[in-house]
């Protein structure tokens, strides 16, 4: 029996990078995943929690638990460690003590940001094919390393990509600057440390700086594209797509 997921696309890749999406079910579907995919679903909560509505981020994430209800042997996968970390941490806030707690518990149970349940779910350490010339860098999303313990599965992944080559870069773990409302209440602040990340990225001579999210991606981008820096940001889901 095939493997069942059910796909989590969070607001920005649906909106912003939806090839990402794609990329991931292509490399799911060739791992042996029956994919499954509820159109209805829209946000984790995240945005508006992390503005401290708690209301309103508690009526996106009951409809979140709806959208994903549980199925005899389906995983939750998403290519974001960032709503992950939400759904896995955050709920306990917002769903500990209600109605809805076992419901909680049971999502938080099945969900899993996409290299890790390739890695240590499926056991899978290398996606066969995948193809990418050049020498990269890893970004740790604080999402992935703090909130979801994320850390070797995405550099085995893309160690093993044909071609690619890993140069670690300082401060590999400090913070790019994003952090979703911070980006907009502290701008200054937060350029300076895309700033950082990206010079401490140039350094090591990496053609590609690669992270779990699209988040921290989107901000770092914007940064080298109005600096116009010679690094290119990418998904770890599009390179593990690439060349295949």
């Amino acid at each position: 029996m095939p493997t069942a997921v059910d796909l989590f696309i969070p607001c920005f890749v649906d909106q912003l990078f939806p090839s990402t999406a794609m990329n991931m079910v292509k490399v799911l579907e060739k791992l042996g995943c029956a994919v499954h995919y509820n159109g209805n679903q829209t946000c984790c909560g995240q945005p508006a929690y992390n503005a401290g509505y708690k209301t309103e981020s508690c009526e996106v994430a009951t409809k979140f638990l709806n959208d994903f209800p549980p199925a005899e042997g389906r995983y939750i996968v998403s290519p974001s460690a960032s709503c992950v970390g939400m759904v896995r941490n955050a709920y306990a806030g917002l769903f500990e003590g209600t109605a809805d707690q076992s419901r909680y518990h049971g999502v938080q149970r099945r969900i899993f940001e996409l290299t890790e349940f390739i890695v240590d779910v499926l056991g899978v350490p290398s996606i066969a094919g995948a193809q990418l010339a050049g020498k990269y860098t890893y970004h740790d999303s604080c999402a992935a390393l703090r909130e979801c313990g994320i850390r070797a599965a995405p550099r085995q992944l893309l160690d093993a990509v044909q071609g690619l080559e890993r140069l670690e870069m300082a401060e590999t773990e400090t913070c790019c600057g994003f952090g979703g409302t911070f980006a907009v209440k502290f701008e200054a602040i937060s350029v300076a440390m895309a700033q950082q990340k990206v010079e401490h990225a140039l350094a090591t001579g990496a053609d590609y700086l690669i992270s779990t999210d699209t988040s921290c991606l989107m901000h770092l981008d914007a940064y080298i594209r109005r600096e116009k820096k010679p690094i290119k940001t990418m998904h770890v889901a599009d390179v593990l797509a690439s060349g295949w």
